[in-house]
């Protein structure tokens, strides 16, 4: 199933183990309406999915494919390592220099410092590590103890930048992406995914106050009336959308600005203004200027764009993942990179669109430099190595 439909599930899980178990549980109204999202999305996914499977080839290949692809690449778990670090380190900067915060979003100032300029360049990274780690995995460079504590500490650094930005979301984001794409290649059992969401459930009231705490420190207001448990009642946060006629008249980037933001960095493009949909949403909907609001990526999309924008979405990035997974053989390192940013933009359950659609090209054009050595180092003939773990190393409960 996971390699079948990759999108479909990417879509559905975070919804079938989050969202809508908190609609039924604290009956929630508008509980069809979180229905009717998920079957628009996954009329695209699915056909695009099914119209394709036979470019699958047999599903029982896909692991021993997968080692093949990414055996051979010299020094492919040095170089992850590598990744790792300048990731790690430039997310720190980041943070201390005040990328990101919500800080920076409160006094509606765009940082351009040369720490914020420079870190910025490598905010895709963090996915990159983590898919070239798995590559290494994959093709039997790296064992499963050390992927985990290089994993490990990527998503450490998450939760330090939780304390210095003061935004959780990301943490979430970054979590759903290891777990998706993580299970999709097979390292991660399906299950580990419900175990990290009960985790998170029982962790997210501590890392909500602390959160909170860095807030009230730094001289943003932060409402004492909700709760740590409403602030995850993430079907309320989608069925707000239900509320209004669809496409709303809310000024978001078309696909000339897209393209902008995306393939050209602030260095070159210092004039331009920020992205600022979700800021422009809360305006939308009575808030002020100096908050954000987003309706999930599923409800954003579907309150931008519409029904058919839903069905359209979905559909072309399904057809972006079918085209990275089963053309041309099982993917290699570069397209499995390719495949990760697909999931930590477009693909990841709690983005603002269109910024998700920029971070993807922003990402792929930041990972350049990597994806060209790993293009160069290619090897001709793939074969897994001898004695591969991949069938054994799994990241396991």
């Amino acid at each position: 199933m996971l390699q079948l439909y990759p999108t479909s599930l990417l879509v559905l899980v975070p919804y079938g183990v989050l969202v809508v178990p908190m609609a039924l549980l604290n009956g929630n109204p508008e509980l069809w309406f979180i229905v009717k999202l998920l079957l628009l999305a996954l009329a695209g996914t699915v056909v695009i999915e099914l119209a394709t499977a036979r470019w699958l080839g047999k599903r029982s290949d896909w692991q021993s494919g997968l080692a093949r692809a990414n055996a051979g690449y010299p020094h492919l778990y040095l170089l992850a390592r590598a990744t790792t670090i300048v990731s790690i380190i430039a997310d720190l900067i980041g943070g201390l220099a005040g990328r990101g915060s919500i800080f920076a979003q409160v006094s509606g100032e765009v940082n351009v410092s040369p720490a914020v300029v420079l870190t910025s360049l490598f905010s895709g990274w963090r996915y990159l590590a983590f898919v070239l780690l798995l590559a290494s995995l994959l093709g039997g460079q790296a064992r499963r103890l050390g992927v985990l504590w290089w994993t490990t500490a990527l998503l450490a650094t998450q939760v330090v930048l939780v304390l210095m930005t003061a935004f959780s979301s990301p943490l979430i984001s970054y979590l759903s992406f290891i777990l998706g794409v993580g299970a999709i290649c097979g390292v991660i059992r399906p299950r580990l995914v419900v175990v990290a969401a009960v985790a998170l459930f029982m962790a997210w009231p501590t890392l909500y106050s602390a959160r909170n705490d860095v807030r009230t420190e730094g001289g943003v207001k932060v409402s004492e009336e909700v709760t740590a448990a409403e602030r995850i009642r993430f079907d309320l946060q989608l069925t707000r959308a239900s509320a209004y006629d669809v496409p709303a008249a809310v000024d978001h980037p078309g696909l000339p600005g897209i393209v902008r933001y995306g393939l050209l960095p602030r260095a070159l493009d210092a004039e331009r203004p920020p992205l600022t949909t979700g800021t422009r949403i809360n305006e939308y909907l009575g808030g002020s200027s100096h908050s954000a609001y987003n309706f999930l990526t599923l409800g954003t999309v579907y309150f931008l764009e519409g029904p058919w924008g839903v069905v359209l979405f979905y559909g072309g990035w399904a057809l972006v993942v079918v085209l990275l997974l089963r053309t041309g053989g099982t993917p290699g390192p570069v397209r499995l990179s390719l495949f990760g940013f697909a999931v930590a933009g477009p693909l990841i359950w709690t983005r603002t669109y269109p910024e998700n659609v920029v971070g993807f090209l922003q990402h792929t054009v930041a990972a350049l430099p990597i994806l060209l050595v790993l293009f160069l180092l290619r090897p001709r003939e793939r074969s897994a190595p001898s004695g591969s773990r991949v069938a054994a190393d799994r990241f396991d409960t």
